[in-house]
């Protein structure tokens, strides 16, 4: 059991030791349901590994807070140990302080000034279509409708808006192969990624303002696939790109640069996922931001609160974890910022 009484630092060091490696979160989903099921004010539904708990008070407005239950495999990290002021341990840091700090405000704030759903899912770390967002907003849409969102990814307690779109892309150079020995009889097709990788490297990002905040955006080669043989001429390269743009493109916008970037080549896109405005400007996020305070950023990255975005609900990126120690094997987080968020957000709720 759970105990949503203890303090939230303890209760984060609790989560912790509860191993739930993507695919293996079912300990911790029974857990977590077990420990919302036993509070009157909540409403408590289940999808796999998913759990989902809402009030139901009739507010004028509704807002949703989101963490993901897995972490990534473990590496001689659990259980979690106190050092100072840091907690460290496997998924600290991402995310299960961030889900501790959900589930006590789950538990302590009965009345809260707009109605919330708390979304605890599963199978974030891996494959999108594993994802539990994935299959809840397929199978049960109406557990996500809310006017604003809050997924408590690390940011540091700092508020993260929106965040990149990303794509991949194989860019496609084709030669002739012949036999090494005379090699002239034939063309050289990793030779000629030449002119692809001279238009990496005199590349230039943009660097747009997408409703207030900064976006850095990139385009990179990140694999290249090409031989046959030892004493063959190879006649395919592939070079591999991923482009990570602003929110201010589309999916089909952000192809069409890279059809641009490498016109003259054979460019076929592998996957894409769209990118999400901060909505930063919706009512209900400026009262969050006011409650959160400091100065809000670009989220530089890929994160769920695209799903969000794609059902229509505003979202921003919040979390007491450091995004710079997520997967390392010397995960760890701030036991003050765990505090520090609980409050925020419970000022935030209770307006």
């Amino acid at each position: 059991m759970l105990d949503l009484t203890q303090d939230v630092r303890a209760l984060t060091a609790a989560i912790v030791d509860i191993e739930s490696v993507s695919g293996d979160e079912k300990a911790l989903a029974d857990a977590v349901e077990r420990a919302l099921s036993a509070l009157p004010h909540l409403k408590v539904d289940r999808s796999g590994e998913t759990v989902v708990a809402r009030t139901e008070l009739g507010r004028s407005e509704r807002v949703l807070i989101a963490g993901h239950l897995d972490t990534v495999p473990v590496a001689g990290n659990l259980p979690s140990r106190v050092e100072g002021d840091l907690l460290h341990g496997c998924g600290t840091s991402d995310m299960k302080a961030g889900v501790a700090v959900a589930l006590k405000l789950a538990a302590t704030v009965p009345e809260p000034g707009k109605d919330v759903t708390y979304v605890f899912y599963d199978c974030e770390e891996v494959e999108a279509e594993r994802n539990g967002l994935t299959r809840v907003a397929r199978d049960h849409p109406e557990w996500l409708a809310a006017d604003f969102a809050v997924l408590m990814e690390p940011t540091d307690g700092v508020i993260e808006g929106g965040c990149q779109g990303t794509l991949r892309a194989e860019v496609t150079v084709r030669g002739r192969r012949a036999h090494s020995a005379r090699s002239w009889f034939g063309v050289n097709a990793i030779h000629g990624i030449e002119p692809v990788l001279a238009r990496l490297n005199a590349y230039e990002a943009r660097l747009p303002v997408v409703d207030g905040l900064d976006y850095h955006e990139g385009l990179n080669a990140v694999g290249v696939r090409g031989g046959v043989a030892g004493n063959v001429i190879p006649d395919l390269c592939v070079v591999s790109v991923n482009y990570r743009f602003a929110p201010d493109l589309s999916v089909e916008q952000a192809q069409e640069h890279v059809r641009e970037v490498f016109d003259g080549f054979e460019v076929d896109f592998v996957d894409a996922a769209p990118a999400a405005r901060p909505g930063l400007t919706h009512p209900v996020a400026a009262a969050f931001t006011a409650a959160v305070g400091g100065t809000p950023r670009a989220k530089l990255g890929w994160t769920d609160v695209a799903r969000f975005s794609a059902l229509g609900v505003p979202a921003v990126n919040y979390g007491p974890g450091d995004p710079n120690l997520a997967h390392q094997q010397g995960e760890y987080v701030s036991l003050t910022k765990i505090v520090e968020s609980e409050r925020a957000l419970r000022t935030w709720l209770t307006q």
